[in-house]
């Protein structure tokens, strides 16, 4: 497998996808069922390769994931070639990065209390293999306007 297995609940959003999936593979409703009963190793296949293209095109599509924590909050940009990081980090006090709003609280109020850098790096695999790996991580998608909205602080 590439990624992961898609969780239940992810396969029911996909259900329509799976049967397109499945028929294109040339597995057609009885089949399935029947593959379902009889061949659980060949069903688990299939859904794992069917969760690969379903992650692969979720992640092409990605471009912005976010770490928080109480004491920093990491902002990651995927471009074709790099991955630029925008960091806030309390070097002092009592600040909160952890929600948006704790974050505009500190910026606002206790500025002098939060570190800010920013830096890129080239990818040391794929790109949409280190998206993952971030996600396995804690990371969650962010979006365009967080970044922006940061990116003007620096």
């Amino acid at each position: 497998m590439k990624y992961r297995m898609l969780s239940d609940e992810e396969l029911e959003v996909f259900a329509e996808d799976l049967k397109h999936f499945l028929i294109v593979n040339g597995v057609h409703a009885e089949e399935w069922e029947e593959i379902n009963k009889s061949d659980k190793e060949k069903a688990v296949q299939l859904v794992e390769l069917f969760s690969d293209n379903v992650l692969q095109i979720v992640y092409e599509k990605m471009k912005y994931i976010e770490h928080r924590s109480v004491n920093s909050c990491m902002v990651f940009y995927f471009k074709k070639d790099e991955i630029e990081l925008i960091s806030l980090n309390v070097k002092e006090g009592k600040s909160d990065l952890s929600t948006p709003e704790s974050i505009h609280e500190a910026l606002v109020n206790r500025p002098n209390e939060i570190a800010f850098f920013k830096t890129s790096k080239k990818y040391s695999k794929k790109r949409e293999a280190e998206i993952h790996e971030m996600l396995t991580q804690g990371c969650v998608n962010s979006s365009e306007e967080f970044w922006v909205s940061l990116n003007k602080l620096i």
